[in-house]
């Protein structure tokens, strides 16, 4: 199968005016961070938080007046569904989304509130996609597939189309791969205007499905775990898309979760902006192998912000103990009055909070008129956290980072 330029092209007049033009900017300090000159697509601006409207939009716009009175439905993990839902709602066409279990509560609430009827069946996408084939059939309905249909993808193109227009200079495209559909459209795209720019897809490492397909095993088998970036999820790539993306990509990796995390981490405290995992896997990839990317004029996709509240606020806490700004300090000393005292004075003294004390009698590795503490600190970095233990040694009350 190919995916037609002019296709593409189609697609971006279709669309002017009903989604957003984001911007694509240089980021300074991630190219500081990074190593690479990169320049970030901020696709979570669009209404939905995502790039999934595109695609979205450009198949419902095609529809005969017929199928719109029938109706649509799909299967997703959240992005998708928004889109179509948020765009069938103005349209007027009743819309059927398969949710899997699982799903982010955010993207399950937002999705209803755009008018969608939604079902949550499944273990994962594959599941819920079985679910959505069943409904279809029983209630003859439209399905609208998020990645493995000709004209998902060429709206998905049309992001390419607008980062080589406001950069053309740009070197390097890392795309997120969960079905393909991302990355056949912004590479059919990208080829056709740029010839030699370089296309680099990422997936979780625990969802191989486009990596496993180039070499000829079955991902279903081995794909599974939970992973931040659920959106890109997927245990088969779509055979449509990966017929299209194939012949375009140069490289796939594979990116293991803790560069997710520090990807979400980083856009939030650099560039101020919320992203979802999936939606910082171009920013993780560039974390994750530094040398491939390294001096390269990068364009980073954010593909989509719907994060769950409470998996964000994890996820920066996390970052907080990966860079050691929170430590949870274990000290042994006498159980006798003033211990905790002398020790928060310390701690006080030089500048770094104490957010949480444990204060543990019974421990059997604890002398019988001992006590053990332990505390739960936030500093400013790594060296402030190594001061903070040294003046505590010094001070007779030895600490060990549990």
């Amino acid at each position: 199968m190919t995916l037609a330029f002019d296709a593409i092209l189609a697609a971006k007049d279709r669309l002017q005016g009903h989604i957003e033009r984001t911007p694509c900017r240089h980021s300074r300090t991630l190219s500081e961070i990074t190593g690479a000159d990169v320049w970030v697509k901020f696709e979570n601006l669009q209404f939905t938080a995502a790039y999934k409207e595109r695609g979205a939009l450009n198949k419902l716009l095609q529809l005969t007046e017929s199928e719109k009175k029938r109706g649509v439905i799909a299967a997703s993990a959240g992005n998708h569904s928004q889109g179509l839902a948020y765009h069938a709602a103005r349209l007027g066409i009743p819309v059927t989304i398969v949710m899997p279990r699982g799903t982010p509560f955010v993207k399950v609430q937002q999705t209803r509130a755009h008018g969608a009827e939604v079902v949550i069946e499944g273990e994962g996408y594959d599941e819920a996609s079985a679910v959505a084939a069943r409904l279809r059939e029983e209630r003859d309905l439209v399905f609208v597939h998020p990645f493995n249909d000709l004209d998902v993808m060429a709206g998905q193109g049309t992001v390419a189309l607008e980062m080589l227009e406001d950069v053309p200079d740009l070197e390097v495209l890392p795309i997120p791969i969960g079905g393909a559909g991302l990355i056949a459209g912004m590479a059919t795209a990208a080829k056709h205007v740029k010839p030699s720019i370089q296309i680099v897809g990422l997936e979780p490492a625990m969802y191989p499905s486009f990596t496993a397909r180039m070499r000829g095993v079955n991902a279903g088998a081995t794909s599974g775990g939970a992973t931040i970036a659920e959106g890109i999820a997927v245990k088969q790539v779509g055979d449509i898309s990966y017929g299209v993306a194939r012949p375009l990509v140069d490289e796939v990796l594979l990116i293991e979760e803790p560069f997710f995390e520090r990807a979400v981490a980083l856009y939030c405290n650099v560039e101020k902006t919320v992203t979802e995992g999936a939606g910082a896997g171009s920013l993780a990839a560039l974390l994750a192998f530094p040398e491939k990317f390294k001096g390269k004029r990068c364009g980073l996709v954010i593909t989509g912000g719907n994060i769950d509240t409470r998996l964000l606020a994890s996820v920066l806490t996390r970052e907080l103990v990966r860079e050691q700004r929170i430590v949870s300090l274990r000290i042994i000393g006498d159980d006798r009055p003033g211990l905790l005292g002398a020790v928060s004075a310390i701690i006080g003294n030089l500048g770094a909070n104490i957010i949480e004390v444990a204060h543990n009698r019974l421990a059997l590795d604890v002398p019988a008129k001992g006590a053990e503490f332990d505390l739960l600190i936030e500093t400013r970095d790594a060296q402030h956290t190594q001061e903070i233990m040294d003046a505590l040694r010094a001070a007779g009350y030895p600490p060990r980072a549990v």
